[in-house]
């Protein structure tokens, strides 16, 4: 069987796409585009299907419905094991998306998300950054698509899969270079460690500074505390070497 050619496609940001097929003009639209084409279509017989997570797409041939077609989110394990690091970190995890209130609302259940924002609009993102700003909290955004640009942007810090479009990754504040959620609660990891060798060698540092340069400027000489200009310039030597070995120590940490 010979699949008839599509010709002169486009996509229609955030409610299907559209081409011509055999000189007739073909509509992938979601239901919110289908109400706003005034399309008519028989929901009854989808609507099952919608409150197990299915996402339903028309096809649509001029003004009329030929069909639909159900999409199913698969939901990988990677997903799952990042959202439970990082809701053990004491860090609340929501999901913004374009899809119905019920496949959110499944998806949800299925990652054990608190918190969601369904029917989200790709230019409606950003908003609903700011929206979470708001209340106070510091947002980070995870996202790939020339779409997200908007919301990575607004957000306290943004992070782009490496993967996505080049606006996603130049507008970031993060690039993952792999495609796994469980890269997030991995830079987590690592924005932690740094910190901690951070405080250490400013701490090494700040004590032998405060400690040795007095007694090497004889401090304490009066009591026969002195500490020769050679030995300070071992000590320093040494503290350096402590420092710069500290800090590689990040990679097994």
């Amino acid at each position: 069987m010979r699949l008839p050619e599509a010709v002169g496609f486009q996509s229609i940001t955030g409610k299907g796409a559209e081409a011509t097929v055999d000189g007739r003009t073909i509509r992938v639209l979601s239901p919110r585009a289908l109400e706003e084409n005034g399309i008519e279509a028989d929901g009854d017989a989808v609507a099952e299907i919608e409150g197990v997570g299915r996402t339903i797409v028309y096809v649509i041939d001029g003004n009329r419905a030929l069909g639909a077609i159900a999409l199913a989110d698969v939901i990988r394990e990677q997903s799952r094991e990042a959202i439970h690091r990082l809701h053990s970190q004491q860090i609340e995890a929501m999901m913004l998306t374009g899809d119905n209130e019920q496949v959110a609302r499944w998806v949800a259940s299925e990652l054990g998300l608190e918190e969601y924002f369904a029917g989200v609009l790709p230019d409606q993102k950003a908003a609903k950054i700011e929206e979470i700003q708001r209340r106070g909290l510091l947002v980070a955004m995870v996202g790939d698509g020339v779409n997200d640009a908007p919301a990575l942007a607004q957000a306290d810090v943004g992070i782009a899969i490496g993967a996505g479009t080049d606006v996603a990754v130049e507008t970031a504040d993060v690039i993952l270079v792999k495609n796994d959620a469980r890269n997030v609660a991995d830079m987590l990891d690592l924005s932690r460690a740094t910190w901690r060798k951070m405080a250490e060698n400013l701490v090494w540092a700040t004590g032998y500074n405060v400690v040795a340069i007095p007694l090497a400027a004889g401090v304490l000489a009066g009591i026969g505390v002195v500490l020769s200009p050679a030995v300070g310039a071992v000590l320093m030597s040494t503290s350096t070497i402590i420092v710069a070995v500290n800090a590689r120590l990040l990679r097994v940490s």
